[in-house]
């Protein structure tokens, strides 16, 4: 009977435990002798990691740029317009109600808008037809006021310039027109008058009709372009602390006749609804972006499979010299770690640099994500942990003998 002999352990060579800084140098090197397959596999985490930051960076800009702008201007603003008669016509607001409107306490500002029916053109040239969806508005001189808006270029209306042919113009209107800047006097058709141009808006977001309108005075629109002019929609900016109260009764105090005819709405729900469509695609691209991340781990563990069938004799030789199960299974688990880990990073780079990049585009402030940063690289080095948990047992369940026999 022949009894064989594992080999012992060289003289002076001690078998124990491998350190952190053993297990990371002896990965890494396995990963660079196999480093377009490594870095491939990398790139499938990079892919999933950069895809959700990227999402969380895009939504917390928009948010940040949305909470920027009720800052700026408020959510206590309301809008009076009226609804339609029992009998299914368009209703009408009494010539009386910004006046009526005013008379309730906590009110700090009422303005009213006309659509005038005219159109406005850069040139008397230009067909009548092509109005660029440019509405002529007439207001009074206190709506720059109530709106809580800012000029970019110019000044607004004021008790001179309402009366006389002078418009101002919604960021829209200007951009539709193609005028940038007011350096040099500039006049537009409008009604069938050459209107100076003295004034452009800066982006107002929660009245959108304004950003898309030509602004001219009300005495103005009575003489230049022969209209009588009642009020067409309300801005109303009651005290904060009573935005309730006041939307309460700012139907029957419009229309005391008629309060059933007046709708009255608050423009910063659309932003609120906004943010709340917007948190809903981000919990789906979140979603996709998971699925792209377990599609990379599951590489992983092929790759990690695939590089242990590949290196029997390499295993075979370390345990033939000595080291153990769990050094040969923390060598392969140390390397879809360190696998992970790089794609994480990647991963985390290049969706903060999209997630910036696009924040950019649109004006909004940049926001790095630190849950999403640091959740990206600790999901990757998890999922790396996972995926490689396996291989690495398996690796370790060669035998030497087996495993040197077979190269």
């Amino acid at each position: 009977m022949t009894t064989t002999l594992a080999p012992a352990p060289a003289a002076g060579v001690r078998v124990g435990r491998l350190g952190l800084g053993d297990l990371v140098r002896i990965g890494a090197g396995g990963l660079t002798s196999r480093r377009l397959r490594s870095g491939l596999t990398a790139l499938g985490i990079a892919i999933g990691i950069a895809a959700m930051v990227a999402v969380l960076g895009i939504s917390e800009a928009s948010r940040a740029s949305l909470l920027s702008v009720l800052d700026r201007i408020g959510t206590n603003l309301l809008t009076v317009t009226p609804g339609q008669t029992f009998g299914g016509d368009e209703a009408t607001l009494p010539d009386e109600a910004v006046a009526m409107i005013r008379r309730i306490g906590p009110i700090q500002a009422v303005s009213a808008v006309t659509d005038v029916g005219a159109t406005v053109r850069r040139t008397d040239r230009v067909s009548k037809a092509q109005t660029s969806g440019i509405a002529v508005m007439a207001t009074d001189t206190s709506l720059l006021e109530t709106l809580g808006g800012t000029l970019a270029k110019g000044k607004f209306l004021d008790a001179a310039t309402e009366r006389y042919p002078t418009v101002v113009l919604g960021s829209v209107a200007a951009q539709r027109l193609g005028i940038v800047d007011l350096d040099t006097p500039l006049k537009v058709w409008l009604g069938g008058q050459w209107f100076t141009v003295i004034g452009i808006l800066d982006p107002m977001p929660l009245t959108p009709e304004i950003e898309r309108a030509a602004l001219i005075g009300i005495p103005a629109a009575e003489t230049y372009l022969d209209v009588e002019v009642s009020p067409g929609l309300v801005y109303v900016r009651p005290l904060p602390s009573a935005v309730s109260e006041v939307r309460s009764v700012l139907a029957a105090t419009a229309n005391p006749e008629h309060p059933e005819e007046i709708r009255i709405s608050r423009p910063s729900d659309a932003l609120e609804a906004r943010a709340a469509a917007a948190t809903t695609f981000t919990g789906l691209f979140l979603g996709l972006g998971a699925v792209a991340l377990l599609v990379g781990g599951l590489g992983i563990a092929n790759v990690m499979l695939m590089s242990v069938l590949e290196r029997r004799s390499e295993i075979g030789l370390r345990r033939a010299l000595g080291a153990t199960r769990e050094h040969v299974a923390g060598q392969f688990l140390a390397e879809a770690i360190l696998l992970a880990g790089a794609g994480g990073t990647l991963g985390v780079v290049l969706g903060s640099g999209i997630a910036g990049a696009y924040a950019g585009s649109q004006g909004w402030p940049a926001v790095v994500p630190l849950l999403g940063v640091a959740g990206g690289v600790v999901g990757a080095v998890l999922i790396g942990a996972a995926a490689g948990l396996y291989p690495a047992l398996r690796a370790a369940s060669v035998p030497p003998t087996e495993a040197l026999r077979s190269t």
